[in-house]
């Protein structure tokens, strides 16, 4: 198995060290194909899944087989594993703490089957104007005294940015906003074309949140508004106009464990995988037409976090919607297979978020600390020149 190849065990310590330097305490005697990021050595009837957990540096050429042979192993080996990952790149007590407030909702024209933003669904939600500047800002101050680093403003039930001047003049001076506060600033704002990235990019935008909710092949039963390629689309544009990319997926929406697969395959194969990664369960809305739908098992949760890991080791993984609805415990197990980002605050979107005092109460538990932006997109909050600690085994230095 993965963990007996590993040279010695992971045992990590905090340390200072100077900016945008990480250490990996996991040491591999074995040459690496630069073309695969996989080890090349004599032994190559080595399973997928061995050579998944001994890599080294990520990779995009992950074909839906591999994905699947890794997704399928054993569970109790498969959270072993991406917790070994999780320490090769990430420091296991730091966990991202962001704040999501919903500057425009309802109203939307699309049919995505599980919102309750829609206006095709009767959910008792009111369509609203879009939220003031200064009250974005305000809502940010206090997302930033209660621990959070990054602001996910600026959710707007749109289904694009055409036509939107205004809008998107007061989205960019909000980004402006946030982002002098010190603290990291994302948006999700449906579709947007290159020349909107840019702007974006301009303002100071830290990242752009576009989900693909789930595979290819189940998204056409979830929503036929807006098709696949077109939110690859944006999401092309977002990369290309060098803003970092949120994606992830919805679990529960009726889909198989390979559409788990499929939705991994479509992130892990971008041009470069996306910065974050959020890992939403499913929150059934009366009025929509998933909203009878049964909770999807924790099991799916956890097979899908630690996959992720595995796949993409440099990702920042974030427990999103239905985290309210899981005990302690299993919040705790998602972090130890690789997840390492939450929603926290008063609510998000449309449904209920774990409150800061509770997740402040949790981290004490557990020795969980709050993640800085420098651990994140390699950037120091404007005045901010102490160091940050970082994970290091105790025989490695840091420059």
């Amino acid at each position: 198995m993965a963990c007996r190849l590993l040279a010695r065990p992971i045992g990590p310590r905090f340390t200072t060290y100077r900016p945008y330097i990480r250490s990996f305490s996991t040491v591999v005697d074995a040459p690496i194909d630069p073309t695969t990021q996989r080890i090349n050595t004599a032994s190559a009837g080595r399973s997928v899944f061995d050579d998944a957990a001994l890599a080294l540096a990520p990779r995009t050429n992950w074909t839906k087989d591999e994905i699947s042979e890794v997704y399928n192993t054993s569970l109790i080996e498969l959270t072993y594993a991406s917790a070994t990952m999780h320490r090769r790149f990430h420091s296991p007590a730091a966990i991202q703490m962001c704040t999501l407030m919903n500057i425009k909702t309802g109203g939307c024209s699309e049919d995505c089957s599980y919102c309750a933003q829609s206006s095709r669904y009767d959910t008792g939600l009111k369509a609203s104007k879009m939220s003031s500047v200064d009250s974005v800002l305000e809502a940010a101050r206090i997302a930033k005294e209660n621990g959070s680093s990054r602001f996910c403003t600026m959710g707007a039930a749109w289904r694009d940015m055409r036509g939107r001047k205004t809008n998107l003049k007061n989205v960019k001076e909000m980004v402006k906003g946030v982002r002098a506060l010190g603290m990291e600033a994302c948006v999700t704002l449906g579709m947007i074309d290159a020349e909107q990235a840019k702007e974006l990019k301009d303002a100071g935008l830290t990242a752009y949140n576009h989900n693909v909710d789930t595979s290819r092949e189940h998204y056409p039963s979830v929503i036929t508004t807006r098709t696949y390629d077109e939110r690859l689309n944006t999401i092309k544009h977002v990369q290309e106009a060098g803003i970092h990319v949120c994606t992830g997926g919805i679990l529960g929406l009726g889909e198989k464990a390979q559409d788990h697969v499929g939705l991994i395959h479509t992130v892990a194969t971008l041009p470069a995988h996306p910065e974050s990664f959020p890992v939403n369960a499913l929150v059934p809305i009366k009025g929509t037409p998933l909203g009878e739908s049964q909770a999807i098992s924790f099991d799916a949760i956890l097979r899908t976090i630690a996959t992720a890991r595995l796949v993409m080791p440099r990702t920042i993984i974030r427990l999103a919607a239905g985290r309210h609805t899981m005990r302690e415990e299993k919040q705790i197990l998602c972090f130890q297979a690789g997840a390492n980002a939450v929603f926290t605050g008063e609510k998000m979107l449309t449904t209920a978020c774990n409150g800061w005092e509770e997740d402040k109460a949790m981290f004490e538990r557990w020795g969980l600390r709050s993640m800085a932006m420098e651990e994140t997109i390699g950037e120091k909050p404007p005045g901010d020149t102490d160091c940050l600690l970082a994970i290091s085994s105790p025989s490695s230095t840091n420059s």
